[in-house]
């Protein structure tokens, strides 16, 4: 399963190909609460069907009244991009059910391009990191290719949304529980690769839409090169292969590095890597183990809940108890809109 912001860009290209009419809705600026971040995305068909979300529901229903035949309306205008704003009284938060005092502006694209979307796309699909440029005022978008990302921008007249590439998840062990954790992962939008050299273990898996990446854990993870938008998980329960992984990942930039196991063979795994590979207490402190958030699990589904629960809490930067450096996701989320 795709991201969400990837799959509204693919689902306007198509209805755009089809010969039909859409709208491409994009979060330009929040106050106070706001269902989703700036740089959110959702593409509106003029017949009233929806793909992705800026808000919880009720703003999306206010939209396809506005702008689309659906419900008897005047269907979709012509012309350059609007802003409009949602929630600005309290009777709007509460029609529309904004958070409390929450208040978001939208920038409506009435007209975008076929060939401009179809350029974006190959690029995301290349694995670049795209800059995407919309002047309000003449209603032209250009494209550029990044190096590095930027943050997402909005001056009330040009907006500024870089795009990719999207979150990653190489899982090291071809277990029950990678084959739970691969399926949540893929389903809240992460790429996922997995790593396995024994073969008894690889003949098992049975999770479609996975990678499969061939060799020693330490060159499979060197290869994949990790940014601040991979997590590394190994699951193995074999120190000759997860060690062996985490080792690479922890002299990378991932945001998430752990390893299944309990208490002690958590420690046993530190003292090792202290003793015989050169780490420290300072270097390992990037390290999770035992991975995954007290929920009393003991089976493997149970147990990868906990484990992605965690994962996902990295990633949105929340402080978990006795968790460290949760702000490298959160870096990698406000430097640019993930897919």
């Amino acid at each position: 399963m795709e991201s969400i912001d990837l799959l509204v860009l693919r689902t306007t290209r198509d209805w755009l190909a089809a010969g039909h009419r859409a709208l491409l809705a994009t979060v330009a600026r929040t106050w106070g609460s706001s269902p989703r971040p700036v740089g959110s995305m959702m593409a509106l068909r003029s017949d009233g069907r929806v793909v992705g979300s800026v808000s919880g529901g009720c703003i999306e229903d206010d939209l396809i009244h506005r702008y689309t035949t659906a419900y008897g309306g005047p269907g979709m205008p012509h012309g350059l991009p609007q802003l409009v704003r949602y929630g600005v009284s309290a009777d709007d938060a509460h029609r529309f059910g904004l958070p409390c005092g929450g208040t978001l502006e939208l920038v409506l694209e009435f007209a975008p391009s076929l060939p401009h979307l179809e350029q974006l796309l190959a690029g995301l699909d290349s694995g670049s990191l795209v800059r995407r440029d919309l002047d309000l005022r003449s209603g032209a978008a250009s494209l550029a290719a990044n190096s590095t990302p930027e943050l997402f921008s909005f001056d009330g007249q040009r907006l500024c949304n870089t795009l990719g590439p999207g979150y990653r998840l190489l899982l090291i062990g071809a277990g029950a529980l990678a084959e739970y954790l691969a399926t949540m992962a893929l389903f809240n939008g992460f790429s996922v690769s997995l790593c396995d050299p024994r073969p008894e273990y690889r003949a098992g898996w049975n999770v479609a839409g996975v990678k499969h990446l061939a060799g020693m854990p330490d060159d499979v993870v060197r290869a994949f090169a990790p940014d601040l938008r991979s997590a590394i998980v190994a699951v193995s329960h074999d120190p000759k292969l997860d060690d062996l992984a985490l080792l690479e990942a922890l002299h990378s930039p991932a945001f998430y590095i752990g390893a299944i196991g309990s208490r002690r063979n958590s420690q046993l795994r530190r003292e090792r890597l202290i003793e015989h590979f050169g780490e420290s207490e300072a270097s390992l402190q990037r390290l999770r183990g035992p991975i995954g958030i007290y929920i009393g699990s003991k089976t493997p589904a149970e147990i990868a809940v906990s484990v992605m629960a965690e994962l996902l809490a990295a990633k949105n930067a929340v402080k978990l108890p006795g968790t460290v450096n949760v702000t490298r996701a959160k870096e990698a989320e406000q430097l640019a809109r993930p897919l």
